[in-house]
């Protein structure tokens, strides 16, 4: 692509400007969010720091990018028809107002630690501003099949999750670096992970790569069915891992769980890569196409360079890295934690809902193992084989909806797994279960909130723009920065309150002591 020149109007000079600012904004944004679905896992089984999962996962966000253009595609014309708008104005408005309202949608739910769908929320700004726009332009069809991939992905996830975990759980147990254990039973439950995550990852998930395509072909060609290559690739795996487990003992014992976990990761930020590169990158892309073609119809054929999705897949790194990630990292891994005390917050209603719901809960012990405490003092709120087995199902679910085209939800796909396989080890047994509950029960309204959101706001921000044009979008953007100003001030707020009544719930003599002295 060359820089395009000789724009004809103010109007298109601006959105070309703030495309190209909102999409490395945008892009941090999404890194910033979804970066929980990533390392929360082998971060809160302490099997990585976080900084040393960042950078890890970041390497394999930065390759599954540069194969996301499937995925580009369907985000960038697969919710609606450009061919079908009037003008080239018409176009520019719709993409511009996703980002204006993405960026501080995202910012927002990050400041508040809470993990929102950057896929739904592109998908429902889309249809928002193009409904506002050209009712006549969104193709229902396609629409519907992105959010039913999204809906059944959920379904999916929260299904195999809590099946694998039970499973694995009840073979295992909390011995999962126990020699004697994994001897009997770490062969199948280790081999069936590595199995899921090879055959997904690397035949759905790369698909497009040159050796993989041939591969898949000789597959085809031969009759053998995906069934098969599974069933074929766990018994290897399992022979292996039995046999790593005879020769080096208590070594590989003590690294098996985490190694999955670490691998789990590795593959489900490469998934990541591929699917959640459409948020954030497709609506830039497309301004710069449009504009560069002065066309509706060949810009949105434009195929888009590998060098444009590699430095994307670089600026989700960054957004990995910031401070809100790490506080939407720290509050769904106490979301998912077998701990008694976690720092959360949720609204009263929630907590009512989820007292209600708990008092129906059967009697009987956590399967999780009781909270543990590192040698460094850090709490261990998953354990390595509760962490592997929620990053290889998510990874899993991802890759294939890549290979599909589909844009899935990471957010949901992580989180469901992370509430699936607590309920498996039955977290909400013990300890602030009423909170944890109480907070997943937010989060799950946050998404629906966030859906409506997105819809509305596009619709209205695209009519502006398109009324008003440089003007609309200035306007829109000082309305942009109010409310994140907003926004990170009470989440300040709410984050010291959080602080303050998880110290008063862990330390109550202090407080007892001081309403003495008052008194």
């Amino acid at each position: 692509m060359s820089f395009p020149l000789g724009l004809d109007t103010t109007f298109q000079k601006a959105c070309l400007i703030v495309a190209v600012v909102m999409l490395i904004w945008d892009t941090v944004e999404v890194g910033r969010n979804d970066a929980a679905n990533l390392v929360n896992t082998v971060f809160g089984a302490r099997v990585m720091s976080r900084r040393a999962a960042v950078i890890l996962a970041g390497i394999a966000v930065v390759a599954g990018a540069t194969l996301s253009s499937d995925v580009i595609d369907t985000a960038r014309k697969g919710i609606f028809d450009p061919l079908a708008l009037t003008s080239l104005e018409q176009a520019l408005a719709i993409y511009v107002s996703v980002y204006i309202v993405d960026t501080v949608l995202l910012y927002s739910y990050s400041a508040f630690g809470m993990p929102v769908s950057t896929t739904a929320c592109l998908v429902f700004e889309l249809l928002g501003a193009a409904l506002a726009i050209q009712a006549n332009t969104v193709m229902w069809p396609k629409a519907g099949r992105v959010i039913a991939g999204i809906v059944c992905s959920i379904i999916l996830t929260g299904f195999a999750a809590f099946l694998l975990q039970r499973a694995a759980r009840g073979a295992i147990g909390g011995r999962s670096k126990s020699l004697k254990a994994l001897l009997l039973h770490g062969g199948w439950v280790g081999g069936g992970i590595a199995a899921g995550l090879c055959y997904f990852l690397l035949l759905k998930g790369m698909k497009n790569v040159g050796f993989v395509v041939s591969l898949n072909d000789m597959l085809e060609s031969s009759g053998v069915s995906s069934v098969v290559v599974i069933v074929f690739l766990w018994g290897i795996f399992s022979i292996v891992i039995h046999a790593l487990l005879v020769i080096f003992g208590k070594k590989a014992a003590e690294k098996l769980f985490p190694t999955l976990a670490v691998l789990g990761m590795f593959a489900m930020a490469f998934a990541f890569g591929q699917n959640d590169l459409a948020n954030c990158a497709s609506p830039g892309l497309s301004t710069y196409a449009l504009l560069e073609t002065q066309s509706i119809e060949i810009g949105t054929e434009v195929d888009i360079e590998r060098g444009f999705l590699f430095v994307c897949g670089l600026l989700l790194v960054i957004g990995m890295s910031t401070k809100n990630a790490d506080r939407v990292t720290r509050a769904q891994v106490s979301t998912g934690s077998m701990g008694n005390r976690v720092a959360l917050w949720a609204p009263e209603w929630c907590l009512q809902i989820a007292r209600w719901i708990l008092s129906f809960r059967t009697e009987g012990p956590a399967l999780a193992p009781r909270n543990n405490i590192t040698e460094t003092g850090k709490t261990m709120h998953y354990d390595a084989l509760r962490a592997s087995v929620i990053t290889s199902v998510a990874a899993s679910v991802i890759a294939t909806a890549s290979s599909l085209g589909l844009p899935v939800s990471t957010t949901y796909v992580a989180f469901s797994a992370v509430v699936a396989t607590g309920v498996a080890d039955r977290i909400f047994q013990r300890g602030d279960a009423s909170l944890k509950l109480g907070r997943s029960i937010w989060v799950v309204s946050g998404w629906f909130i966030s859906a409506i959101v997105a819809a509305v706001a596009a619709g209205l921000v695209a009519r502006t723009i398109y009324h008003l044009e440089v003007w609309g979008i200035g306007a829109c953007l000082v309305v942009n920065f109010l409310v994140r100003r907003y926004a990170a001030r009470r989440a300040d707020i709410q984050e010291r309150q959080v602080e303050d009544a998880t110290f008063e719930r862990t330390h109550p003599e202090a407080f007892a002591l001081e309403d003495e002295a008052n008194a």
